[in-house]
């Protein structure tokens, strides 16, 4: 999977403004929603957050991944921000997240959901691709970067 599929570069963005993980999930939605005619901002948000109360999205090292499902949606999508000051999303670790991957997918892709999260919790393992992000200063150069994103190259012994 590329994750090219999944944004585009409106859909990526460096915020100054979020403060609190209900903020991040409205404006999420909002992005998200954006991107069809079809989607409504209120059902995004009330899957995205009908999944928190299942358990934090938080992976931790200041990454979260809020996805939900949504009918009638025909591919997935994605949404990406960069906060430049991390906020409390109750992740394991305890460490504020400040990278933030919005994922909608359809009711039925069950294991193409399954794929795509893996895939991202992957790529936001990676250290030297996350410290990339976090020193992006612009949307397009986040967009990019996610974009253009190939995973490591596994060492052969």
């Amino acid at each position: 999977m590329n994750i090219a599929d999944l944004i585009t570069q409106e859909r990526v963005e460096v915020r100054h403004d979020l403060r609190s993980k209900k903020r991040v999930l409205e404006d999420v939605s909002k992005l998200l929603s954006q991107a069809s005619l079809d989607l409504a901002e209120n059902e995004v948000f009330t899957s995205l957050v009908n999944r928190e109360k299942l358990g934090s999205t938080g992976l931790g090292a200041g990454v979260a991944i809020p996805h939900g499902r949504v009918r009638g949606l025909e591919q997935s999508i994605g949404a990406f921000f960069r906060l430049t000051q991390g906020i409390d999303y109750e992740s394991n670790d305890g460490q504020p997240a400040d990278l933030v991957f919005g994922l909608i997918v359809p009711v039925d892709c069950t294991q193409e959901h399954l794929d795509t999260l893996r895939t991202l919790a992957e790529m936001f393992t990676d250290d030297d691709f996350t410290a990339k992000l976090r020193k992006a200063e612009s949307n397009q150069e986040l967009y990019e970067l996610l974009a253009a994103y190939t995973p490591p190259v596994a060492e052969a012994s």
